[in-house]
């Protein structure tokens, strides 16, 4: 079947590119539409309806009118020359926020906008009183805003609002300060807008010096940012689109890791492709290019598929996650990779048939056999210390696995980046608890669905009030229909910091449950609750996701080597490539600069895509070890030859990979995923493919292949090139 998709593709050239184009442009541009439609920026949306800060949400919805899509920014107002606000002053504050309350404020749009693809995000917010700080030297207004905080759109609304209410306060001789989820996110987005923008051209240079370098062609340069700018457009709107019908939400991240994913897997089935139809025109000057590119794409493409089978099995397991966040990850990412997948079988070989020997000009590698290079003398150093190596490889690998002692996770959300919404809040917590901007809410209600009155709960008020780290606590406030009351809690620490979990899981939940009025039932519910029930919810999804991604990346192992030993000897490989990253950063970020713990959503993406995307590397490794192997000769020179051919491809597209997922770090908070991502691809490409991998092989043989061991056979066939005889020519800075 793959290689009649590929057959068809190189014979209609032009028409499967014609197709792509517009796919890919269509896609394109509906997919950032519906993606804003699709997506959550709050982390208690994913939670299943049994965990209680779930149902205290739903409390809140039903009762107070608090939308789950709403986003909350806290606005500090001050007088200018400093002094204490008098009784005029609020009076006069308060008045403001009243006119500011009524008006609504248009979203601003850029001129080349088209409106029918722009979602319209114009609102009048909700602005209440919070309240007075002791020393009356500011009150605090809480303002609530519809939408997305990661939306461009929310955020242009935001910023038109603050800009309205900062004149009308200054006109009264107040300054303001804007603090909060929106308000940090915005602030955050205009501050490292211009790192993102940078570290988009750096890796973008990154993939065109790396590919001139190797290949020395302009089409080859560019030719694989083009197919999987299209190719990935068109993945994006499939994904939104599926998600829209479907109903399912995603985090507001999935759409910018989508856009690494596709970039660094795109890139690095094309580049596979592009170096192996380079070998087959070397071996073979006579083929026409068409048929070349059939053969390869069709050999090549049956690698390509399995590692994208792979990455989507993998992921796929996230749908047995409790954690909708996770839940909703695994089939974005499947889908795109699917779509790539499909691009790659497709448009990349209809663009190896169109070009032909065009693909590599102006080189002239086309007509001579390369001496050999760093790739060759490492495949021969491999095929002479396979033991030596493993050894070294296993020991580097094992020192860094051994970092992951006394892992900690950290479920907080802090962003670090000094902005003017952090210097508010900094400002708010000198005078108030540190959760007055972000309270911890509990709600009730009557089990009878009868009526409250607030003095039932001044016994469960005054044992909040006893509870240490509860800075405050506020006024039993009724729903209108009085069948709900919800209290205001203030802790003393920050919400997202762990001792403000442990307060709202344990202190907080224990006196709601013994305080509560007979009758009625109590939630505790807001940012520190939540994290407290995600945290339990990880806890559990790791347990059950990683075996079952363990399970079925074996499975496809099994099915693609056809042998019992080679699938396990993957597995071991890319599991201590995953503990050797988890490790590192556990050895950088919580022992080295004394963070509290890695990210909580570290280890199981870690795992998914250390694991899926490196077995990438491996599967193409081992596929031609195994295909050298039905050669003639010793097992270890086969290895010696599939190092040499291979290396290349997987220490470009290793790079490659590493680079995409290095822009990470230009999104705020990303700094661990980043990081740890890029030093994961590089360990699995350069460490795992090329020499852990090679060297078991070398060792075993063809034993390896057990029950199944590869026959030599007689001379290889045309898709399988001989091996060159290397003589010398000016080419001697090349990879292999």
């Amino acid at each position: 079947m793959i290689r009649a998709l590929t057959g068809f593709s190189t014979r209609h050239a032009w028409k499967v590119i014609a197709l792509w184009a517009v796919l890919g442009m269509g896609l394109g541009v509906l997919g950032p539409m519906l993606m804003s439609r699709v997506t959550e920026s709050q982390s208690g949306d994913f939670l299943p309806r049994s965990y209680d800060s779930a149902a205290a949400q739903r409390i809140g919805e039903e009762h107070f009118g608090v939308k789950s899509d709403a986003t909350t920014v806290t606005v500090l107002v001050a007088r200018t020359d400093g002094k204490a606000l008098g009784a005029a002053d609020q009076q006069r504050i308060e008045s403001e926020a009243a006119k500011l309350a009524t008006h609504r404020v248009t979203m601003p749009r850029r001129a080349d906008d088209p409106e029918f693809l722009v979602t319209d995000r114009s609102q009048t917010p909700r602005i209440a009183p919070a309240t007075v700080a002791p020393d009356r030297t500011f009150e605090l207004l809480s303002v609530e805003f519809a939408g997305n905080a990661s939306e461009e759109g929310v955020q242009g609304v935001f910023k038109a609002f603050r800009d309205d209410a900062r004149t009308r306060f200054a006109d009264l001789g107040m300054r303001t300060g804007f603090t909060g989820g929106l308000a940090q996110v915005s602030d955050s987005a205009d501050a490292n807008r211009t790192a993102a923008t940078i570290g988009s051209a750096l890796v973008t240079g990154l993939i065109v010096l790396l590919n001139v370098l190797v290949f020395r062609s302009v089409l080859a340069a560019v030719l694989p940012l083009l197919a999987v700018a299209v190719i990935g457009g068109a993945a994006t709107g499939a994904v939104a689109g599926a998600a829209s019908l479907t109903g399912l939400k995603l985090d507001a991240t999935t759409p910018s890791l989508i856009s690494v994913v596709l970039l660094g897997i795109g890139v690095d089935y094309l580049l596979f492709l592009l170096f192996r139809f380079r070998e087959q025109l070397r071996a073979r000057p006579e083929q026409p290019a068409r048929e070349a590119a059939a053969q390869v794409s069709g050999r090549v493409g049956t690698a390509i598929t399995s590692a994208a089978l792979t990455i989507v099995a993998a992921f796929a397991t996230l749908g047995v996650a409790t954690f909708g966040l996770f839940r909703s990850l695994g089939p974005a990412i499947a889908v795109a990779v699917l779509v790539m997948l499909l691009g790659s079988l497709t448009l990349m070989p209809a663009l190896l048939a169109a070009c032909g020997r065009r693909m590599f000009w102006p080189s002239r590698s086309l007509r001579r056999v390369p001496r050999p290079g760093l790739a060759a003398r490492l495949g021969d150093l491999v095929a002479r210390r396979p033991l030596a190596l493993l050894l070294a490889s296993v020991a580097l690998l094992g020192a860094l696995a051994a970092g992951t002692a006394g892992l900690r996770m950290n479920y907080g959300q802090a962003d670090d980046t000094r902005t003017p919404a952090t210097a508010t809040a900094e400002e708010i917590a000198r005078a108030l608890p540190a959760g007055v901007s972000d309270p911890t809410t509990v709600y009730l209600v009557a089990k009878d669905g009868g009526t409250l009155d607030a003095g039932r709960f001044d016994g469960l008020a005054h044992a909040l009030t006893g509870v240490e780290g509860v800075g405050q606590v506020g006024r039993t406030v009724l729903a209108d229909d009085h069948r709900a009351a919800r209290i205001d809690l203030y802790l003393d620490a920050d919400p997202q910091s762990q001792r403000a979990r442990d307060l709202a899981s344990g202190p907080v939940r224990a006196a709601v449950a013994a305080h509560a009025p007979q009758g009625t039932t109590g939630h505790v519910g807001g940012t520190a609750a939540i994290f407290a029930d995600i945290s339990t919810a990880v806890d559990h999804d790791l347990t059950v996701v990683f075996p079952v991604a363990a399970a079925l990346i074996a499975l496809i192992l099994l099915l693609l080597l056809r042998s019992l030993l080679a699938p396990l000897a993957l597995m071991l490989a890319v599991g201590l490539g995953f503990a050797a990253t988890l490790g590192a950063a556990t050895l950088l970020f919580q022992h080295g600069l004394g963070e509290p713990g890695v990210a909580f959503t570290l280890p199981l993406v870690l795992f998914l895509f250390v694991v899926a995307l490196g077995t990438d590397y491996n599967i193409l490794i081992t596929d031609r070890i195994r295909e050298e192997m039905h050669r003639p000769g010793p097992a270890r020179a086969a290895v010696a030859r599939a190092v040499r051919y291979t290396a290349p491809a997987i220490a470009t597209a290793g790079l490659v990979l590493a680079g995409s997922f290095a822009t990470l770090a230009t999104t705020p908070g990303s700094e661990q995923v980043a990081f740890s991502l890029t030093l994961g691809i590089l360990l699995s490409a350069l460490v795992l493919s090329l020499v852990t991998v090679p060297a078991a092989a070398a060792l075993l043989g063809r034993s390896l292949w057990w029950p199944l061991r590869p026959t030599p056979v007689a001379p290889p066939s045309a898709d399988r090139p001989p091996v060159a005889t290397p003589r010398p020519a000016p080419d001697h800075l090349r990879l292999g």
